[in-house]
This record gives C-alpha cells, structure tokens and sequence, in this order.
C-alpha cells in the first residue's frame, strides 16, 4: 500500500512536531465516488493543503470494501499534499483497519491535541475513552479537540448518538473538560455549530456529498461544500470555516490534450444521450413500452458519463450567481445566431431547417426573459411549459390550449 499521504495508524499517540494547523473534511465518499463528487473532494484536499495536516471526518467511501478504499485511496495519494489522517464513520466499515489502521487515536502537537474516537455504530469504544482520558491527563496538554463521525446530541438535529452515549463521553473528559475546546464531529452533509455541555459543537460534512436541507434554518441552498481550519494562533486553538468554490480544482483544464478529449468525450456523450432519448420516443409511440424504458435508461446513462467528463472541465460562477450567466447566449441565439441560419435556409429554399429555427429562436427569447426573472431564486415562482412537439416555452397560468409557435395541443404540454 502507497502511504505516502494517507497514513495508517499504528501507534494509539502520534507527536506531531511543527504541526500548528489541522484541514477538517468531512463525508467526502459516502454517496459515491463519481467524478462529479470527487471533484469536490479535490477541492477539498486543495484547501486542506493550506494546513499542515489534513482529517478526513468519516465517510471516505460508500460501503467498506477494497474497491472503494483502494479507489479513494489513489484519489486522495494523487492530490493530497499533506499528511491525511483518517476516522471511521458509519460507511467505512469492512476493511477499513486494513488500510487505514486503528480506530481510536491521538495526535498531539505543540499547542493542542486531537482526540480520535470510533462511534460509526453509535457507540464510543472503551478503548477510545480510555485513551482520551489519558491524553487530557496529561500536563502537556492543554487544549483538545475531540473528533467523531456521528454527533452527539445538539440543539439542531436528532440524528445523534443517544443521551446515555453522550454521558460516557462527557465522564471520559468530565474531570478535565476545560482542556476540550471544541467536540468535532460529521455524519450530517451540511454543517452547523452549536454548543452543548459548555463546549463549541462543529458539525461539518461537506467534502463531497451533496448538501441537504438540516432544518427550516439550515437549508441546502444556504450552505456551500466546505473545509474546517483548526489552528492555533498566540497558544490559542481557533478554526474558521472555508467554502469550496464552485470552480474549485482545474488540474486537468491546465492539459490542452484533456481539455479536448475531455471537451469531445461530453459532446460525443451528449450525441448518444440524445439519439437514445430520440429512439425511445419512438419506440413509446408505437407502444413498445419495454424498448422505450431501455432506451431511455441507456440514454440516462450516456447523459451521466457527459455530466462527469464535463465536471472536471467546469469553472461555474458561485451558484447564487450562475443563472445570470446563462443569459447572454440564449439572447445570442435568438437576436443573432437563429435568425441569421432562418434566413439562410429561407434563401436556400430549405422550410423545415427555416422552421426549426424559427420556433428554436422564439423559444430561446421566452429563455432570456424567465432566466432574467430567475435570478431572484427565492422569488421565482412561475409555473412552466413545455411544448413536445417544437420545444416552444410558456410561463404562467392557465396554459393556452394549443403552442403559439406550432400549434401543438395544451394537453399534451409538459408542466414543471
């Protein structure tokens, strides 16, 4: 096995000396480990590399088999660029010891300490409380942070360990709890801080899963995938948390040959997407159910493969801006692009080709004004549809009873 950056654990106390910052992701692999959600593990590491030391919170895979450790392994051996320590969460089960090593272990450095304790099966092992017992006993210690994977019980979700889990805990650092800091913690993909027993409570689980809504106060639209930074600054443990941009991790734009590749694979991609749904389509309407529901999954299929080799090539705009950016090339389109290529065809006595960009142009018009009303996301509340026939967009209600462009009927519009 390849440690150079992902270090197994062999000894239950580690001295880290010259460490004196500590990079936190957490959940970077437990819905998957697709290009599209390594692409923020990459991110991740990139901003983790700031520090002198990267955790990695739990969830590094999503079942503990050798597949996914040894996957996730290369993944995190080819961008890390500092030491990446690891703590077993709920997903990473299985092989986990065999490359990652022990469960339950303490790194010390200069001026703090990080206490690793096992709870992935809701429950804190002895000899995890033990060790931290023995860790905040000692002189030269005197500010910890005690990290976990599922958190303990808090002020914005039940997703926890059980109070009586929590009460082992707190008698394993009871005497010695002004030495705790802070009780770290993933599990959640989103992130929130709270304070429980007099101590800060971090819960971070953005390296990689998608967000998801925690409460009515915590939503998914309001949190960003992001990093934490524990460091120590004057003798004093502090941390601050970091986003992920969206554009973050562009190794491979940086290579002129992938970047082609990469830029053929997704429109060869997108071609098969759109052929295969163009087929099912057909096969629907001549009521061959069976061949439609394959060709449409074939087709889902050559869409993700796009939406992944188009990943790594993405530099989006930050989310809360991006619908803005989308507007100039529908305006494009219809101002310029599709009218110039109707009249072409019109000149070259071509009427389907004439047709279809007229409609095309019309259409993306009615795009620029509901991107345009897009941009206030909270408020935008159109209801929409769509045209089957030529792909003309209607916004508001009631629906007219046949497309303005070609005449196809209301009742076979599709709502979203």
């Amino acid at each position: 096995m390849n440690a150079e950056k992902m270090i197994k654990v062999t000894e239950p106390i580690i001295h880290l000396p010259g460490v004196h910052s500590i990079g936190v992701i957490g959940d970077p692999g437990c819905e998957g480990l697709g290009t599209y959600n390594m692409k923020v593990y990459a991110g991740a590491l990139e901003e983790s590399s700031k520090d002198d030391i990267t955790l990695i919170v739990g969830d590094l895979v999503p079942a503990g088999t050798k597949h996914y450790y040894q996957r996730i392994q290369m993944i995190t051996e080819s961008l890390a660029e500092n030491d990446v320590y690891c703590l077993r969460g709920n997903h990473d089960t299985g092989d986990y010891t065999d490359y990652f090593g022990r469960k339950n272990y303490a790194l010390l450095t200069e001026h703090f300490a990080v206490v690793v304790l096992d709870n992935a099966a809701r429950r804190f092992e002895e000899e995890g409380l033990s060790l931290l017992e023995e860790v905040l006993a000692r002189e030269d210690v005197k500010q910890a942070v005690v990290a976990f994977h599922i958190p303990v019980p808090n002020h914005f979700i039940a997703n926890s360990v059980s109070e009586e889990e929590f009460g082992r805990l707190k008698k394993a650092f009871g005497r010695w709890k002004d030495k705790v800091k802070y009780l770290l913690c993933g599990h959640v993909h989103s992130r929130f801080e709270d304070e429980v027993e007099g101590i800060g409570l971090i819960c971070t689980g953005g390296g990689g899963a998608m967000i998801e809504d925690v409460s009515k106060d915590i939503r998914a639209c309001d949190v960003e995938h992001h990093i934490v930074h524990f460091y120590e600054e004057g003798g004093v443990l502090q941390y601050r948390i970091a986003d992920i941009p969206e554009d973050c991790y562009g190794r491979e734009r940086k290579d002129r040959v992938l970047r082609q590749k990469l830029t053929e694979a997704v429109e060869g991609e997108l071609m098969a997407h759109f052929k295969y749904l163009m087929f099912a389509d057909r096969a629907q309407r001549r009521g061959m159910d069976k061949i439609a529901g394959l060709f449409s999954a074939l087709a889902a299929s050559e869409y993700y493969h796009a939406r992944s080799f188009y990943s790594v090539l993405d530099s989006p705009a930050p989310f809360a801006e991006s619908v803005e950016t989308f507007v100039p090339g529908e305006e494009f389109e219809y101002e310029h692009q599709y009218r110039m290529m109707a009249e072409y065809a019109r000149e070259h006595h071509s009427p389907l080709a004439e047709q279809a960009y007229t409609g095309a142009a019309a259409a993306e018009k009615e795009h620029a004004a509901l991107l345009k009303k897009a941009t206030d996301m909270d408020g935008f509340g159109e209801a929409i549809y769509v045209c089957p026939v030529c792909g003309h967009v209607m916004a508001g209600e009631p629906a007219p009873e046949r497309c303005p462009v070609c005449g196809g009927p209301g009742r076979a519009f599709h709502k979203f």
